[in-house]
Parts: C-alpha cells; structure tokens; sequence
C-alpha cells in the first residue's frame, strides 16, 4: 500500500534521520506527486519503464533540470528505504541515470567588498538598536560562514566569547562548534549591551521576537542596494566568500 509505505518513509525521516520539518515537507510534496502518478499501480508493480514515464511527465511540466533532479534523489532515498525494510524485493530505481546538470561556480565577493558592505552600517546613534544588530549580523556572517537559518536559530548562550566559538544547529538538528572571529565578538557584544529585550534569542526584530529567514533577507538586500552592488548576491553570497577567502589565505581544502 503505497500510503502506508509513504507514511512509514515519513516516520523514518523524522525519527530516524531527524530531518527538520521544512525539509520533510519538500520530501512529501516531491512524492505526493508520485503517488498521484501510481493511480492504482501497486508499489511492487513500478519498473524500470514506468519511473522513465514519471521523470518524462516532469519535464513536460517545465521543470528544470536541477527539480527533476531533486525529485529523482527523493525518490532514490524513498525505493531505497523500501528495499532496505523488505517492502521491495529488487530495487527499480537503481539504473536510472540521474539528469545532467550545468555546474555553476557560486558567486563571492572580494575581501574589499565584504569590507565596504560590512561598512555600509551606520549605525544614527549610541542607542540604534537596530543599527548595531544589523551590524552584528553581517559580521557573524562573514565570520563563521554559518547558513542563514543556523544564524536566525541562535541564541546568546551558544556564543562562547571566551573560547570565540559558536554552537550552531546545522541541517537535521546536528550540532557543531564554529570559530567566530574577534569583529564579530565585539559588534555582537555592542548589540547586546543597547539591547533593550531580555530573552534568549540573540537576533531580534522591531517587535522583539527571534528574527526570521525572510527578515535576514531584507536585513541584506538593504545594505547591498546602499552600497550599490549587483544583483545576484544574497546571504548565501557571504558563505561563499568566507570559504573563498579562507582558501585564497592558504586554508587546506579539507578543513574549510
């Protein structure tokens, strides 16, 4: 039964791998679709030919390249979840080929741009609280290389300013420590002091909650257009500069 089967993967998902919740959603979207194609086709039933008719279907929906792509590795996971539990004797999926994909080398900036974006904060005065929070974000980001969903999930006590490392909750809930430089120490430690809100969520927004994905989107886009640069560049442009950066200052391959 193909609901149950769905169900049970789901469970796994969660329990087993601890997946977040966005991330299982995607999962269920992705084979909710796939389900709708089984109509009354058992699962047992699926070969070779029928996953090619599927994979055919997306791509007459316009899908790119990297979608069909991240429907086929869904996929993957879900047949090799049944095979792997004795839902399925063989695997079906194993000689399908996944899409070829263009590979993009991500965008960066140079260490002068970081600085001249960085230095787009100006805070108005000793007590804009907003100003110096802005400031503090920018520079965490930089520093640690940290995804902007870890960065919105952290809380003071994961900032240790003694030791200069960070706790950070990665993809599927996993902890690390991350280095954090002396910059982003003290622009943090000048937030917090004007800070006015006493709880635990270090970033906060105008109405003193934990500020969102969206939230440090804006936050950005703001100080990129002030400093007038290209389009393009995101949150996620920071992470690859601080990975850039660290490679062109002779970091090994491996530990960045």
């Amino acid at each position: 039964n193909i609901n149950n089967a769905l169900n049970d993967y789901l469970n796994y998902l969660e329990i087993e791998k601890n997946y977040s919740k966005h991330t299982i959603l995607n999962y269920t979207l992705d084979l909710e679709g796939f389900r709708k194609f089984l109509g009354e086709i058992t699962i047992e039933n699926v070969d070779y030919l029928f996953l090619r008719k599927y994979l055919a279907l997306l791509k007459e929906k316009n899908m790119g390249l990297r979608t069909v792509g991240r429907h086929l590795s869904t996929l993957r996971s879900f047949f090799r979840f049944l095979t792997r539990e004795g839902f399925l004797k063989t695997n079906p999926i194993l000689v399908l080929s996944s899409p070829k994909l263009d590979k993009h080398l991500p965008q960066f900036l140079t260490e002068g741009e970081v600085i001249k974006l960085i230095d787009s904060v100006v805070p108005k005065d000793d007590k804009d609280q907003l100003g110096f929070r802005d400031r503090a974000i920018l520079e965490t980001f930089y520093s640690t290389g940290i995804r902007i969903s870890e960065l919105v999930g952290l809380n003071i006590d994961d900032i240790d300013f003694i030791s200069c490392v960070v706790k950070v909750r990665g993809k599927g809930k996993k902890e690390r420590m991350v280095p954090i430089g002396d910059q982003a120490l003290g622009a943090i430690k000048r937030y917090l002091e004007i800070r006015l809100q006493q709880t635990n969520a270090l970033f906060l927004n105008k109405f003193g909650r934990r500020i969102t994905d969206r939230g440090v989107r804006d936050i950005v886009g703001k100080y990129l257009h002030l400093a007038s640069f290209r389009q393009g560049i995101s949150p996620h442009t920071l992470r690859h500069s601080f990975a850039t950066h660290l490679l062109q200052n002779g970091y090994d391959i491996r530990t960045v």
